[in-house]
């Protein structure tokens, strides 16, 4: 195509334009093919343009010339260098800043607006780092803030800023009487990092801040290891089959409601009504999920329990039985703390959440899983106490006895590492003086760093309860 030869350059009044400002960018009015339009020359390296960018009324754009070689819009205006250059979206939003700055400091846009900044970006790479500092001054729509960061990452770190308008652009705070606002936001712009990057100088105050009180647990030796529970961690208790994992669980459901917190819980391997009565068994220290254990209770006595528990309105629990795929149990969980304000989380048991997959896919889908809860801990600053399976060992059965270790987590080695507390349950069911003793052995501590034997737990066959030889008049105040 060829460049349109004849054209004005005059003010651009409902730009808020000088004629000056025009007249130094070269941006004109002309016609192409019996349509107005406004025209913003491109030039190579030479500083010879090579091509036009029309602007028709509807504001439709087109191209004539080859843009392919082109430097950015107004490059060639400025020295090679300096302390400051500003990008901005638009070639109106480029003269509108300059036009600020009395049309004396480096100003350029890209020509091809977000969708093509990071591509103008890296041709023109070179130029631009001749500067000290690089501003981004892109549309504040999310599109425009996207392409600032992508652009940013381009460039030596710490050279890049990226400036936040009141309006939606720089034109559109000029038209609006707004100027100063640009200027500041220029001079204003904090030096971009990538999201989670922080200058460790930042942080004093984060340092100083109190952080959230721990919780103890209902037994001292695990308080003795663990220093007591807190939110944002996840823990996992993990153990043979039938050792006591869900009985530990109700016992600190129990305790947290006890202590006024708000509880969410799932169990997905049993009924709602066999957690809630669990729970409230744990209150009254009777095995209401045994009928005749039940009928022997007042009734204004189970109701007691209850509303102390189950209906005190801080326990949610979901009515669900069987596998359940992460996504649909992470929006639960999500619901329970941002909806029902829960604090705490218990999911028993993370291994049903695959059952039923090959084995690859399973451990493919826990690992996943594994780092979805973990982020998902974090984000939402609640404590999750997950439930997970040991695989088999080859010698000494763990319902005989067999000690607990990391590495037999079933499923995905991302159990172990994900956890911030990991805690082995330990019991010989065929020893007929301990059989209903629990050995509790901390095998994960990021906390505190204290790992090994932290105390036992005696099952009660009377009233279901696990109890330990210090009670809770002994626990720590953290």
């Amino acid at each position: 195509m060829n460049l349109v030869m004849e054209m004005e350059i005059t003010a651009l009044p409902k730009r808020g334009l000088s004629e000056d400002t025009c007249r130094k960018f070269r941006y004109g009015i002309g016609s192409y093919s019996g349509k107005p339009v406004q025209i913003a020359h491109y030039c190579g390296p030479d500083g010879q343009v090579r091509a036009q960018k029309l602007r028709f009324a509807d504001k439709s754009f087109t191209v004539v010339g080859d843009m392919k070689g082109c430097s950015l819009f107004g490059q060639n205006l400025w020295r090679d260098g300096g302390k400051m250059l500003v990008i901005t979206e638009g070639e109106i939003d480029a003269m509108s800043v300059s036009q600020l700055q009395d049309n004396k400091w480096p100003v350029v846009s890209i020509p091809t607006g977000a969708a093509g900044a990071e591509k103008s970006i890296r041709a023109n790479l070179e130029w631009i780092e001749k500067f000290e500092t690089v501003v981004f001054m892109f549309d504040m729509d999310e599109p425009g803030q996207a392409a600032a960061a992508e652009c940013a990452m381009l460039l030596t770190p710490g050279k890049s800023r990226i400036a936040a308008l009141p309006l939606k652009d720089a034109n559109e705070c000029l038209v609006a009487g707004r100027g100063r606002d640009v200027i500041d936001a220029m001079w204003g712009a904090k030096v971009y990092r990538p999201d989670g990057i922080i200058d460790g100088r930042d942080l004093w105050e984060e340092i100083n801040a109190k952080d959230a009180p721990s919780i103890p647990y209902p037994w001292v030796g695990l308080n003795d290891k663990l220093h007591g529970m807190r939110v944002g961690e996840l823990i996992t208790l993990t153990s043979g089959s039938g050792i006591g994992k869900s009985s530990v669980c109700r016992e600190l459901a129990h305790w947290l409601l006890r202590l006024g917190k708000r509880v969410g819980y799932i169990a997905l391997e049993e009924s709602v009504r066999r957690t809630a009565l669990g729970i409230m068994s744990v209150e009254i220290s009777r095995k209401l999920h045994i009928d005749k254990e039940r009928e022997a209770v007042s009734m204004e006595d189970l109701r007691l329990a209850f509303d102390r528990t189950v209906g005190s309105g801080q326990l949610f629990l979901y009515d669900h039985f069987g596998s359940c795929d992460s996504d649909n149990l992470l929006a639960r969980i999500r619901y329970m703390v941002r909806g029902l304000e829960c604090e705490w989380i218990f999911l028993d048991h993370i291994s049903i959440v695959v059952s039923g997959i090959d084995d690859g896919e399973e451990r493919r889908i826990i690992d996943n899983t594994m780092t979805k809860l973990r982020m998902l801990t974090q984000e939402l600053n609640c404590g999750l106490i997950l439930v997970s399976h040991l695989k088999r060992p080859k010698e000494g059965a763990h319902e005989e006895g067999g000690q607990t270790s990391l590495a037999q987590l079933r499923g995905s080695g991302a159990i172990g590492q994900l956890s911030d507390i990991v805690v082995g349950l330990e019991r010989n069911q065929q020893d007929e003086d301990r059989k209903n003793i629990t050995i509790m052995r901390v095998l994960k501590n990021r906390f505190g760093g204290d790992t090994g034997r932290a105390g036992e737990l005696a099952w009660n066959k009377d009233t279901g309860r696990l109890s330990e030889s210090q009670g809770f008049d002994d626990l720590p105040d953290f």
